[in-house]
């Protein structure tokens, strides 16, 4: 059999297994797995020494994102996905946001045109809704969901965002009848606003305030809030970016009382804390994201929700702002303090090394834990499996070679995003992703980029099973 690409020599491993065994492909997708595969390959790759794993899912980045007037966000779809093939990533998941009068169509509309020519890898988009009016309810979100944008996101803070309990649970409801998913960004607005007034009444607007003006009962709260509303529409929910024990007990007893509830962390719950927030001057801005980084308990707790299964994926949260003016230096933020800082951190690139040098190199987690966190589990939540998020015949060829040997110290100088500052600066860690394969097409071969952009594309989605209505 005549291949495109061969992949010989490394150590497969898929969520399930870890074995030695040869890759062949053929049109961009994965047709043979043998111990030694014989036939003529355009390409071979010898990946001895390396290990072979389905190309990362980051399922939480924002690109191309409107913010406040003023306010540019850092990475675009181009700056962002070459950002996030570097890291390992085949596939990225950013969010379509409904701006509060626009029509969730002509969100879509727009941003698609932003992503048009620019992605050196694949994308799906979740739908970020702000504005529930009748017309989004009846007619916009149930067709959009039957035409495979099968995740809704809602928030619970914000002015500019948040939906109230009433908007939640319309938005729930319309969600399990199309068997889509609601992520929740659960931290209660009313409690934020009673401590932001308390904060500011004493003089307390340095950054690192922004921890303590949304401490852990703030994050707690919503959950159980959010838990309740999915347990009253029966409701699949994906609890994001959750940061400590509290929230993840919330989860627990709601899986307990059969609530369809998935839950995510990211890297900044791992190995930031609310201390990077100090500094001199609005240093500390650099670490301001929502939820904030917590204490080392928190993040102990973290580590034991991805070991014994508490968490599903492990997402970045990847929303970079600059630290200039035009993002985290605005006037705003240095006349007024922590509350004027856009909330987000960038981390495409650097997620899933993390998570592979603490959490695989440390024994917390092992290797198909691991492939499980960073890809199939994203591609089993979202509708992409089996079609993405593993090495199997018929797959697509999204593959990531990975030399877990390789010493690596994050530094902003090598990474390839569009923001200027790393919040994981001088972390050294062990593991490091070298070629990078997008449906058969090597992207980044020995850490160099070898192909243009625009060859990446939206991929459409199935319904989820779990999600779908019951019929009541």
């Amino acid at each position: 059999m005549d291949y495109d690409l061969i992949i010989t020599g490394g150590t497969v491993v898929t969520a399930a297994d870890v074995f030695s065994a040869d890759v062949g492909i053929k049109d961009g997708r994965i047709v043979a797995i043998a111990e030694t595969l014989a036939g003529h390959a355009a390409e071979v790759i010898d990946a001895t020494g390396k290990l072979v794993m389905p190309g990362g899912i980051d399922s939480h980045v924002h690109l191309a994102q409107d913010g406040a007037p003023g306010i540019v966000m850092g990475d675009d779809f181009e700056t962002g996905t070459r950002s996030a093939i570097f890291g390992g990533n085949t596939t990225v998941m950013p969010f379509c946001l409904q701006k509060k009068g626009q029509s969730l169509r002509d969100a879509l509309t727009d941003y698609d045109q932003r992503a048009a020519g620019n992605l050196y890898c694949d994308v799906s988009y979740h739908l970020i809704v702000s504005d529930p009016d009748p017309q989004l309810i009846g007619q916009d979100l149930p067709a959009l969901i039957a035409a495979g944008f099968t995740s809704v996101k809602v928030f619970m803070t914000y002015e500019d965002l948040r939906l109230t309990d009433y908007e939640i649970l319309n938005v729930m409801k319309t969600a399990r009848k199309g068997g889509a998913v609601v992520m929740v960004h659960a931290e209660g607005i009313d409690a934020i606003r009673f401590l932001n007034e308390e904060l500011e009444a004493a003089g307390k607007t340095a950054p690192r305030y922004h921890a303590t003006s949304r401490p852990i009962p703030v994050e707690r709260e919503a959950t159980n809030r959010a838990l309740s509303l999915a347990e009253l529409t029966n409701a699949e929910v994906m609890v994001v970016h959750v940061s400590n024990a509290g929230a993840i007990e919330e989860i627990e007893r709601a899986r307990k009382r059969g609530v369809k509830v998935l839950s995510e962390t990211c890297p900044q719950y791992l190995v930031l804390t609310e201390d990077d927030l100090e500094g001199d001057a609005l240093e500390g801005s650099k670490f301001v994201c929502s939820p904030p980084p917590r204490d080392t308990t928190s993040q102990e707790a973290c580590w034991e929700g991805l070991e014994n299964g508490s968490f599903d994926v492990f997402s970045s949260d990847h929303c970079p702002y600059r630290y200039d003016e035009s993002g985290k230096l605005t006037p705003e933020a240095k006349r007024g303090g922590y509350r004027w800082i856009p909330n987000g951190i960038p981390g495409i690139e650097t997620r899933m090394p993390i998570l592979f040098s603490e959490g695989v190199r440390k024994g917390r987690i092992d290797l198909q834990r691991f492939v499980a966190l960073t890809s199939t589990n994203h591609a089993k939540a979202y509708g992409l499996f089996p079609r993405k998020g593993t090495i199997a015949i018929g797959a697509d060829a999204d593959i990531v070679i990975w030399d877990p040997d390789l010493e690596v110290t994050i530094s902003q100088s090598e990474l390839h995003h569009g923001c200027d500052y790393t919040p994981y600066e001088g972390l050294a860690v062990t593991g490091w992703p070298v070629t990078t394969i997008r449906r058969g097409v090597t992207v980044v071969r020995d850490r160099k980029l070898v192909a243009d952009k625009g060859i990446g594309l939206y991929q459409t989605r199935v319904p989820s099973a779990s999600a779908a209505s019951d019929g009541s």
